[in-house]
């Protein structure tokens, strides 16, 4: 089955789109944004990148940084349209179906030209805030209305996205609920593993946006002083935003506590895989990909529940705990507590975790997956 996919540069449509490699697929993926670049980690994909502009013309970088205004008045003429370019690529490679990430990035640009090729299947594949924060920005939910209805197939990474999905319009085949960058290599990723009775670790996702609320877990940790020192406390990924909050309520002085910056993949699993608690708090989110990692790692979740996306996987007070008002410090501040102070409920959700882990092997998704597209390629041949 030929498949064009539609996408941004991600390491989740990375992870993806290597479960279909030498399953027998012909794959192309255009770079929606155009980065620019082919990237390695997809090396066997027919990659359609440097399409963007016309011309490389002497000077654009000077022009682009000293006359920005200039420079948006010459990508008028420079640039070429997205949808122009994926029309052409239709037409050229003359795919089975696409497949498209993210609704306003990937989705909407294209609708049109979907509309037109409508012996082409779609699908859309729903990540993170893609449905369940945009409903509620009135231009957003416009697009969302007028493509749920042209979409024929849908992944989700949380079965709370399909509901969603249905109240707009899809009416198509529901795929499944899938992480949405694919599983985890359990068996590889044991090595970082400590046993449950070494772990003193708290790591905390420093995440502070739009949709993350890191600073207020902060908060809370810093009324728990006392009940915290026998516990190395770690934030990750943490921006400027989450730094000069650290400093303004002084959690830099304590000498149990650090920030680690950005990590790499590998290094975020060392880091869970000797960690007692992970603590990830978000207004919004689908199923977190961190939560997930911290399930494989055996770190005892604390993790927000935006649209009860969470509750699908974790049960509260019995694999994980629930943080089911992400703005409320106090409500954290307990949540924390309670989880430091029942160390035997903790040991027993650390061997919950390790049976729940199992459905999220890499082996056990990709056939999940696979098996999807299967199905699709299947009912492409019956049209055909």
């Amino acid at each position: 089955m030929k498949i064009l996919m539609v996408s941004m540069s991600s390491i989740h449509f990375f992870r993806w789109t290597n479960q279909l490699q030498d399953a027998g697929h012909e794959v192309y993926w255009f770079d929606i944004n155009d980065g620019g670049r082919t990237i390695e980690a997809i090396s066997w994909v027919n990659q359609i990148v440097g399409w963007k502009r016309k011309w490389n013309f002497p000077g654009r970088f000077f022009i682009k940084k000293r006359l920005p205004k200039l420079y948006k008045k010459i990508q008028i003429i420079n640039d070429r349209k997205a949808a122009d370019v994926f029309e052409g690529l239709l037409n050229d490679i003359k795919p089975d179906v696409v497949q498209s990430f993210v609704m306003y990035m990937s989705s909407v640009p294209i609708l049109h030209v979907m509309q037109k090729n409508r012996n082409i299947k779609w699908i859309y594949s729903a990540w993170g805030n893609d449905l369940f924060y945009y409903q509620n920005e009135k231009k957003y939910l416009e697009g969302i209305k007028r493509t749920l209805p042209n979409i024929d197939y849908l992944f989700t990474d949380c079965e709370r996205d399909y509901v969603i999905a249905k109240k707009y319009g899809f009416r198509g085949e529901f795929l499944g609920a899938f992480p949405g960058g694919g599983g985890y290599l359990i068996s590889e990723y044991d090595a970082f593993n400590i046993p449950f009775e070494e772990r003193k670790t708290i790591i905390i996702k420093g995440y502070q946006h739009k949709f993350g609320r890191c600073n207020l877990v902060l908060d809370a940790i810093k009324m728990l002083k006392v009940d915290l020192s026998d516990f190395d406390i770690v934030v990750f990924s943490e921006n400027n935003l989450v730094k000069s909050h650290v400093e303004s309520i002084g959690l830099n002085t304590w000498e149990n506590f650090s920030c680690t910056g950005k990590l790499s993949h590998k290094d975020l699993l060392k880091l869970m895989g000797r960690s007692y608690i992970y603590i990830g708090n978000s207004i919004s989110d689908g199923m977190p990909n961190t939560l997930l990692e911290a399930i494989v790692m055996g770190a005892y979740p604390i993790q927000s529940n935006p649209g009860s996306a969470t509750a699908e996987i974790l049960s509260d007070g019995y694999n994980g705990t629930l943080i089911n008002n992400s703005e409320d410090v106090n409500g954290i501040k307990s949540q924390i507590k309670y989880a430091i102070n029942n160390p035997l409920q903790i040991e027993k959700a650390f061997y919950i975790n390790r049976e729940l882990r199992q459905k999220l092997d890499y082996s056990f998704i990709k056939k999940g997956v696979l098996d999807k597209y299967v199905e699709i390629e299947k009912n492409a041949l019956k049209i055909q």
